[in-house]
């Protein structure tokens, strides 16, 4: 009996070091090629997408459910006087408009504050019309994709340094962006700077927000697959705090305003194109 127990201690103590010298040798190869197994990772992006997906993915790039969504905010505008109206009321002419909308979030002096674009909208909609609408309705998710719309072809061109007020919200959005909360201890950064570029959540590659020349801002609104809704850029912040264990910061709150102005700052010449299609 004792000659077995020791054959068998013999036994796991051999196992035991093979797995750890192979755990060792592992754990050094990934740190010798990090850069060309992220490199690959994020070259085959494809390979997290199903056949069925990827077919999908085709066809709503062409036939896009948002289009719907952006008619029925056009109709909604129409009603309320349309484009000219709301250039009016943002002190524009409609033939300024396009370029105007594409420097959004902006600092506007009427309200004193920092705005979103669909902040100016519901402030148009309820100073000329009465009309209440909340920024998380599926009328202001149309409304906003059909005024950002309206700048397709333009390129992003906000300028932080044309008002404190403006340059003041970057800071925030940027201290925003990098800080850590919530229960898992994580900030926006921990999932989208180049420290991660190639990883993968949900069979989704993790961009890098943090890089110079990003460009969520200018895509959406956008269609999200996975929701089978329209959804808008703040929105889909939301969407990574509550999945990150965040407090979910408000629509519209200065602190959210400013996570878009940063983003914004960063897509600067990125070209317009609404609605976008994300998975």
């Amino acid at each position: 009996m004792k000659l077995i127990a020791i054959i068998f201690l013999i036994l796991i103590f051999t196992v035991v070091g093979f797995i750890g010298y192979k755990t060792n040798y592992f754990e050094s190869f990934l740190t010798q090629n990090k850069k060309e197994i992220k490199k690959k990772i994020y070259i085959n992006t494809q390979f997290f997408m199903t056949d069925a997906d990827r077919a999908l993915y085709a066809e709503l790039r062409e036939n896009n459910p948002a289009d719907m969504i952006l008619v029925s905010g056009e109709e909604y505008l129409a009603n309320a006087g349309g484009d000219f109206a709301f250039a009016n009321f943002i002190n524009v002419s409609t033939k300024n408009l396009p370029h105007y909308i594409a420097g959004f979030p902006r600092y506007i002096k009427k309200f004193n504050m920092v705005v979103s674009l669909d902040q100016a909208i519901q402030a148009f909609m309820y100073i000329k019309h009465k009309e209440k609408i909340k920024l998380e309705s599926p009328k202001m998710f149309a409304l906003l994709t059909y005024v950002k719309s309206i700048a397709n072809g333009e390129k992003i061109n906000i300028n932080i340094k044309k008002d404190v007020e403006l340059y003041e919200a970057y800071t925030l959005g940027k201290k925003t962006f990098h800080q850590k909360r919530g229960g898992r201890g994580l900030s926006c950064l921990s999932c989208h700077s180049k420290d991660i570029l190639g990883s993968v959540l949900r069979t989704q590659p993790l961009p890098d927000l943090s890089a110079k020349g990003v460009a969520p801002a200018a895509s959406w609104p956008a269609y999200r697959m996975t929701k089978s809704s329209t959804r808008t850029l703040q929105r889909r912040f939301q969407g990574c705090m509550k999945n990150s264990l965040m407090t979910v910061i408000p629509l519209g709150s200065a602190e959210m305003v400013a996570l878009e102005v940063y983003l914004t700052k960063k897509a600067i010449g990125a070209e317009i194109y609404i609605p976008g299609i994300k998975r």
